[in-house]
């Protein structure tokens, strides 16, 4: 896998910034959440004036061997259909997009169909779906690196243009499956503590996926060697082995866009349980990732909110999502937006001519 030379952001200019925080013509601290992420946004871009220059949408497509087994109440052919009506504009991701200013990205890393003379979705297709990790890892080691590239190469396409947040989401038909793995093994939690209904499996629907899931991760765990039976602590190989066996192209991709936008020192937009299933995993590889990632929103999914918990992360929204695509950070960014207005726009005490009171 590709090396990323992640640093923390310089933390020597967090008391400049705390005290033209405090000094704007408002009572101390009353912006709230507004103060601490304005905080975070200028140690990233390490500034007293950010931008939010050019905001970049990802939008990743792929398919997953996983969904031959039942797991999803939507057929695979959903992947490659929603694509296509991503490049007409038809989306909910379309929408936000438009609304606030994205430069919307429709990507197909492993979608099984042929888009490639589709106007409007570049191709970066590593294979038409991942492999069936019931049976076998979704991917080969090869594909992975690739995969990973992809990301890393679609990020550097957006900060050439001077892209300076970028936002991530997803279309694949039964990604929530190996979401459900990682988080389980990410974060140590019983696999069906991580399983949820998806796109909305009924009762039954979510036993069956358990027991797929609970095969699959058994056959994973018995080709581990004894001194990983546990799987704790979780080494940089071995977290790479799990995002491999499990993971699809564009959750794979997702990762690779989040470490190289983190090493490019952008903001990062993170949207629901896929989304961040991908933050964890890449934070998992590179802890320093994190500085740089906005939560969106919590979804509705069951254990999206324990996964944020496991991370730290506290979301600005929770509006009871599951959409996917990117939606739920998408409707964060007026927050993010906010932020950076507060720093750039608010009149400070002196110049307004208030007396400070505090």
């Amino acid at each position: 896998m590709q090396t990323f030379h992640i640093t923390s952001p310089d933390e020597a200019l967090r008391p400049i910034i705390q005290d033209k925080i405090d000094n704007l013509n408002k009572p101390k601290g009353s912006l709230g959440r507004l103060e601490t992420l304005a905080m975070q946004i200028c140690l990233v871009q390490q500034t007293l004036t950010p931008s939010l220059e050019h905001p970049c949408h990802l939008l990743l497509g792929g398919d997953h061997g996983i969904e031959h087994e039942g797991v999803s109440v939507s057929p695979r052919e959903v992947t490659w259909q929603q694509m296509v009506n991503f490049t007409k504009g038809g989306g909910g991701v379309n929408m936000f997009c438009r609304q606030h200013g994205f430069d919307l990205r429709i990507v197909d890393v492993g979608v099984d169909y042929d888009l490639s003379q589709v106007a409007g979705i570049i191709d970066r297709k590593i294979a038409p779906g991942t492999r069936n990790f019931l049976y076998e890892p979704a991917m080969t080691q090869d594909e992975f690196d690739r995969t990973i590239h992809v990301g890393v190469d679609l990020v550097n396409e957006c900060h050439a243009e001077g892209c300076r947040i970028l936002c991530i989401g997803e279309m694949g038909i039964a990604n929530t499956s190996p979401s459900s793995i990682w988080m389980s093994l990410f974060c140590h939690i019983p696999l069906d503590e991580c399983i949820g209904a998806g796109a909305g499996l009924n009762s039954a629907g979510i036993s069956h996926k358990r027991d797929v899931l609970r095969q699959a991760l058994e056959h994973f765990l018995e080709q581990q060697p004894p001194k990983n039976s546990q799987l704790s602590p979780l080494n940089s190989q071995l977290t790479t082995d799990i995002i491999r066996y499990f993971g699809g192209f564009e959750m794979v991709a997702a990762i690779g866009a989040m470490l190289r936008a983190a090493e490019q020192k952008m903001l990062i937009l993170v949207d629901g349980f896929i989304m961040t299933a991908c933050a964890l995993a890449a934070c998992r590889l590179y802890p320093e990732a994190q500085a740089y990632m906005i939560f969106g929103h919590c979804g509705d999914e069951s254990g999206h909110r324990r996964m944020l918990d496991a991370l730290g992360a506290e979301p600005l929204l929770s509006l009871g999502m599951r959409l996917g695509e990117g939606t739920g950070a998408l409707c964060a960014f007026p927050l993010v937006d906010s932020a950076v207005r507060m720093m750039n726009e608010m009149n400070n005490f002196d110049h307004a001519n208030i007396t400070k009171y505090f």
